[in-house]
């Protein structure tokens, strides 16, 4: 087993089985692991269903209540490991991110000396379509607020895109990871660069869902904006690992 895209859900039965079928026709063989957060449109009974369309691909993990992105993929994460999976990936299940840049960002990881690997909106060859000005705005002027603050050299730390090596994910301490929305893809980010690993970003190009309901809140931006300000000083003490030799 070498490959595992986490998927979390909730209320996304509009868009699974398509998400899934664009997954399952890349080259390499990708398994996917949906962890649903007891979405009421039944989208965890539609995985079960296409379960015995993809055996030994496709897996399930029901949580009960909408718990947040970051649990889920921790959840994951450590589902990936005691599975035995070798790389590791995040991607929504909204069409945002384009499966075919899966292969991608496992080359990265795989073949060009990454120990992860984002999907980057903000470096040459990377953007977005169909967003208005305001959010564009926003957007960047998030990402040179996190580098400001961390000091951390990535282009798009609030990237939700991402392959990590397994050995990355066994060498982060899960359990002190705090945040659960935007702040938690910036700190696993922020996790990993203080450990010493290799970050590198691969250009992807970013479309916003055309079907189901954004997931985007008050609650999250927020997060996002108050956490970069506490990530620094609750990493000065937080016991994220051993750094890599």
């Amino acid at each position: 087993m070498d490959k595992l895209v986490i998927i979390p859900t909730y209320n996304e039965r509009e868009n699974i089985p398509s998400i899934l079928q664009a997954v399952f026709e890349l080259p390499g063989e990708f398994h996917v692991l949906v962890v649903d957060d007891g979405s009421p449109d039944q989208t965890a009974a539609l995985v079960k269903e296409l379960m015995s369309v993809y055996p030994g691909k496709l897996f399930l993990e029901e949580r009960k209540g909408k718990l947040g992105l970051g649990t889920a993929y921790i959840h994951g994460f450590r589902w990936a490991i005691q599975k035995g999976y070798a790389y590791i990936f995040e991607m929504d299940a909204d069409f945002s991110h384009n499966p075919k840049d899966l292969v991608r960002l496992y080359d990265s990881c795989k073949n060009q000396g990454a120990d992860l690997s984002i999907g980057s909106r903000y470096i040459k060859g990377g953007g977005v379509i169909n967003w208005p000005f305001l959010r564009v705005f926003l957007s960047k002027g998030a990402s040179v607020y996190t580098r400001i603050l961390t000091g951390m050299p990535v282009m798009d730390p609030t990237a939700g895109f991402v392959c990590y090596k397994a050995e990355v994910l066994k060498q982060l301490n899960l359990d002190a990871i705090r945040f659960v929305g935007y702040a938690f893809q910036i700190e696993m980010k922020y996790a990993a660069w203080k450990l010493g690993f290799t970050i590198r970003e691969v250009p992807i190009q970013f479309q916003d869902r055309t079907l189901g309901a954004s997931k985007m809140n008050k609650g999250i931006i927020k997060e996002g904006v108050i956490g970069v300000l506490r990530l620094k000083s609750y990493a000065a003490t937080a016991q994220y690992g051993q750094k890599k030799q």
